[in-house]
């Protein structure tokens, strides 16, 4: 069965007995969530990874979070997942119901009841009048996902690092998982386009997390519909959900905030490189291109960068490459002279009068050579072409 294999997947292995109550159904065995220690930051101080594997319970919580039974989305899923790693609701027992006397029995009720009361913990989307966004300048209606990443968010995030809730790196990873991973969970459970057109797309997408949780639901044609083998794939949604979630995390403390504050300073020297300030040097390689376009707006760089270099160690070479015009953009800012494209070593130097040539890529959008001094050279003179 895939649910027994989710531990050689890297996911998170869950295994909750049934009861039977009324035609609600019970999940209640505490989660153990795990994963390596964080990678150092080469600024600040080092953030550990934990995933509260020290902290998980040897006793079934006394605390119950329902959530609707019946077909399921991601958005239940992952909220499911993230309020059962808070203080509060850790390893709580999930019962999956719609009656509403069941519901009000219960501490926390997410995406199911009518009702959006972060005090009385009731976290539901679906009811007429309701509009509430993640704020911090994100305007997409939050699902209950996203109402419970609002509300614990901080306390989950701080937790994995092993970071005060009030560290500023805390607050930096809350709004840029939100951005990356939950608001797209937000939209799609909300039916909102990611993009403002009446086209009509050019390829279908079903590879997305929401597609992947609600691939769980029971199919039509599988013999046994009954509510004990729906509410197994409603544990392997939150075993996948949890799983992508607690991934993110782990990339942004781990990856993602040490590569902001070396293209910070990357880009704080890049008067020193060039007097134009449009070339930035990486000192060492590291993803880059969401940082700089933040980065850019938040140290307010003008004129904006135009090339990026950095070394290619396996190839021992430098690239130089043409910074696009959004994140998710194929089009350059200022791509590499046309008259260079698709042009390689010798015939490349030549047309460039540049020597150490490598290539240049048919599109304009990356180039090499085999010093710094050459893809220096090469995106100077690309300023002027």
């Amino acid at each position: 069965m895939l649910f027994t294999r989710l531990p050689q997947l890297n996911a998170h292995y869950f295994k909750f007995p049934f009861t039977k109550l009324n035609k609600s159904f019970h999940l209640h065995k505490p989660i153990f969530p795990f994963s390596p220690m964080a990678s150092p930051s080469p600024s600040q101080s080092p953030i550990r990874v934990s995933s509260f594997s020290t902290n998980s319970p040897n006793t079934f919580s006394s605390k119950r979070v329902g959530t609707h039974n019946g077909s399921f989305h991601c958005d239940e899923a992952l909220g499911c997942f993230m309020i059962r790693l808070t203080n509060r609701f850790f390893g709580a027992e999930i019962v999956r119901s719609r009656d509403p006397k069941v519901l009000e029995a219960l501490d926390a009720v997410l995406d199911v009841g009518g009702v959006y009361d972060p005090s009385t913990d009731r976290y539901d989307h679906h009811q007429k009048g309701f509009g509430e966004v993640f704020g911090y300048g994100f305007n997409t209606k939050l699902s209950s996902a996203g109402l419970v990443y609002k509300h614990f968010g901080l306390e989950i995030i701080a937790k994995e690092v092993q970071l005060d809730e009030s560290h500023p790196d805390v607050m930096r990873l809350y709004l840029a998982i939100y951005k990356s991973f939950m608001e797209a969970i937000d939209a799609i459970d909300n039916g909102i386009n990611q993009y403002d057109t009446d086209q009509p797309p050019k390829y279908v997408n079903n590879t997305h997390l929401s597609s992947r949780v609600g691939k769980f639901n029971l199919d039509w044609i599988d013999p046994d519909q009954s509510s004990e083998k729906e509410n197994e794939a409603f544990q392997r949604a939150m075993a996948l959900a949890g799983s992508e979630f607690l991934d993110n995390v782990r990339f942004h403390a781990k990856s993602w905030l040490p590569a902001r504050s070396i293209v910070m300073e990357c880009l704080a020297a890049r008067h020193t490189v060039d007097p134009s300030g449009e070339i930035m040097v990486l000192d060492r390689f590291c993803p880059w291109k969401l940082h700089l376009f933040e980065l850019e707006q938040e140290m307010k760089i003008e004129p904006s960068i135009k090339y990026v270099l950095y070394q290619d160690e396996r190839a021992k070479q430098w690239r130089v490459q043409a910074v696009s015009l959004a994140p998710d953009r194929f089009e350059s800012r200022k791509a590499l002279p046309a008259q260079w494209r698709g042009l390689r070593d010798d015939e490349l130097s030549n047309e460039a009068r540049i020597p150490g040539c490598v290539f240049i890529h048919m599109s304009g959008f990356i180039g090499g050579n085999h010093s710094f001094e050459g893809a220096l050279a090469m995106a100077r003179a690309a300023l002027t072409l």
